[in-house]
């Protein structure tokens, strides 16, 4: 087992390496799971390498590598980007690249741990997120972790010979405060 940084019931998150570069690569370039996330063409090695050993090399950006308990098995990533310390703010993202974990409740669990990081340890104020329309299940696990609809872009990405709305979803920490008091303990 890596060192967990944050520790779930079924899940544990902890930081990306060396090690995960070709998993990860072989889920960004997948064509399904490419698409939840807007990646459009093939990523490269080195560009997957770059983006994985980067994302401790800025203090506005980090993912997390979500790792199975059973087994200690790595499924996808979850970060926090775009951080702005000042306004108390966060972009949330998170991939879960094993298709056959998917739908079995593992984005929350995710999710929730990296939440509860962001209000209670890194003293943020917001977190939100961008979702592809059309990407109910992704929608449907950000709102079991707490995020509601804040609006809409219209056709604002093209995909498949069509454009797509995009929803822009977040949480405050008030409304965080509330979820975990309800949902978690």
């Amino acid at each position: 087992m890596e060192t967990p940084f944050l520790i779930g019931e079924r899940v544990y998150l902890r930081p990306l390496d060396e090690n995960d570069v070709d998993r990860c690569l072989g889920w960004i370039n997948d064509t399904e799971v490419a698409r939840g996330v807007g990646r459009k063409g093939p990523i490269s090695r080195e560009q997957e390498r770059e983006w994985v050993l980067g994302q401790y090399k800025t203090p506005s950006t980090f993912s997390l590598a979500i790792v199975l308990k059973a087994g200690d098995r790595h499924i996808g990533n979850c970060g926090l980007h775009e951080i702005e310390p000042e306004n108390g703010r966060a972009e949330f993202g998170i991939l879960i690249g094993e298709k056959a974990q998917w739908g079995k409740g593992y984005a929350p669990e995710a999710a929730g741990l990296l939440l509860r990081y962001g209000f209670e340890e890194m003293g943020l104020h917001r977190i939100d997120l961008e979702v592809y329309a059309q990407n109910e299940r992704a929608q449907r696990a950000y709102e079991k972790a707490g995020f509601v609809l804040e609006g809409r872009r219209r056709e604002s990405y093209y995909s498949q010979g069509a454009f797509h709305d995009t929803l822009i979803m977040g949480i405050l920490k008030p409304e965080w405060e509330r979820y975990a008091s309800t949902v978690l303990e």
